[in-house]
């Protein structure tokens, strides 16, 4: 059992960190094999499937490669250098990246809406999120959802990354099939496991399979470009694009991704800091704006996979790898992009749902072990089912409905103890 900090009724808006900032003596002494994997795998888990959204929606858009490789820069760059930051001075994995959900709600909106007016929305959005945040509202809302709740809801998003796992063996057999047998035998057998960490030998095993299987093929072309050329949009204000785009970005931002992310990160014994990680996602959302990229926020998935095996008080130097090969990443995104699309869906997928699997087993755990299950089960049922109203996804109103249901269905459990005062979780 891990006890998570009550939260102090006179406690500051802007959090404090409570310790020292991580120097660089201090990133070397804790860093090691494990933490630098799972920042790793992050940036992989980051820069495969989530990439193709964006990639998709772009090109559905009409956008340009330029305004497509801007757009990958800016995301990549600004979330790994929130990342960074945040994480050394709080010395606790804060793991930065964008908003998926938000970024298949441009899709449509493109159809349209022309890309200056989408970027008049993205700046709008980034003044919303700061403003939201800075009146504690974001704090408040956190605070009163029960642990359970938002676990379910956290539950709900993850299920895919299992599912997608299973699918993936039975796609191809030979690729995922290896890499999931070679996790469970390190898994299964410590000795092995503590000189080849399992997430490590599944991505290993499952290069070794692709590599093999000759079936990743980069094409014509693939290096043209190593270094991007950030492309400036001059934004238009519109007021169909602020209806259509501005609340239920902000939503997605403060509420969906950096719910899980808090829940998360809560649920692996930290103690994010809720207004900090909101102002930060909105000044880096009008960073990325400039570049023509979408909304910053504090990601459910990557902090998931940066608290997935290690020591806690170590855990941060995964962010510090991931905030740093981000970077990287962003200024190399034209040749990386492409190296990440010639890989099968199935290693990617395959990996993603390997190191996910102890962060959804934790999920059901924290959901279901205690009180409040109606509404976790509530909210886990609504987020799955993809529920979407007023262009605003099926987590959100998972998490609305699934409160609501359970003030209405069990408020004996509200009474015994206030919703906020939750602290233990099982991992």
């Amino acid at each position: 059992m891990i006890r998570t900090p009550r939260k102090s009724p006179r406690e500051p808006l802007i959090e404090r960190p409570g310790v020292r900032p991580a120097t660089p003596r201090d990133i070397i002494r804790d860093i090691g094999p494990h933490y630098v994997l799972n920042g790793l795998v992050g940036l992989v888990f980051a820069a495969s499937g989530p990439v193709a959204v964006v990639l998709t929606v772009g090109r559905i858009g009409g956008l340009t490669p330029a305004q497509l490789a801007s757009w990958i820069f800016g995301i990549f760059f600004v979330g790994g250098a929130l990342t960074l930051v945040n994480s050394i001075i709080y010395r606790q994995p804060l793991g930065f990246g964008w908003t998926i959900p938000g970024t298949v709600l441009v899709g449509p909106a493109l159809g349209h809406l022309s890309w200056p007016e989408v970027i008049g929305a993205f700046f709008a959005t980034g003044v919303l999120i700061i403003v939201l945040g800075l009146t504690g509202l974001v704090k408040k809302v956190m605070e009163a959802i029960p642990m359970p709740i938002v676990m379910a809801m956290v539950a709900g998003v993850f299920l895919s990354f299992g599912t997608n796992l299973v699918q993936s063996v039975g796609d191809e057999a030979f690729i995922a099939g290896s890499m999931v047998l070679v996790y469970l035998l390190l898994t299964r057998v410590p000795s092995f496991g503590k000189y080849l960490p399992p997430v490590l030998g599944a991505l290993l095993v499952g290069a070794g399979a692709v590599a093999a299987s000759g079936k990743f093929d980069l094409g014509p072309g693939a290096f043209d470009r190593l270094v991007v050329a950030p492309e400036f949009t001059a934004p238009q204000w519109s007021v169909a694009a602020m209806i259509e785009l501005v609340v239920p970005l902000a939503i997605t931002v403060l509420v969906v991704q950096n719910g899980q992310g808090v829940a998360v990160l809560r649920a692996a014994g930290h103690n994010p800091p809720v207004t900090v990680a909101a102002v930060g996602s909105g000044i880096g959302s009008l960073v990325s704006a400039a570049v023509g990229a979408i909304s910053a926020c504090l990601t459910g998935p990557t902090n998931a996979l940066l608290t997935s095996s290690g020591e806690r008080r170590r855990q941060y130097t995964a962010a510090v790898t991931l905030g740093i090969v981000s970077i990287i990443f962003g200024l190399l995104s034209p040749a990386l992009t492409q190296i990440m699309l010639a890989t099968p869906e199935a290693y990617i997928l395959a990996l993603g749902g390997i190191a996910m699997l102890p962060s959804l087993q934790a999920a059901f755990v924290t959901s279901f072990q205690t009180r409040y299950t109606w509404g976790a089960m509530i909210a886990f049922v609504v987020t799955v089912s993809g529920l979407s109203i007023l262009n605003i996804g099926s987590a959100f109103w998972g998490l609305v409905i699934g409160y609501a249901c359970s003030r209405l269905l069990e408020p004996a459990d509200y009474r015994r103890e206030p919703a906020g005062a939750i602290t233990d979780v099982s991992v």
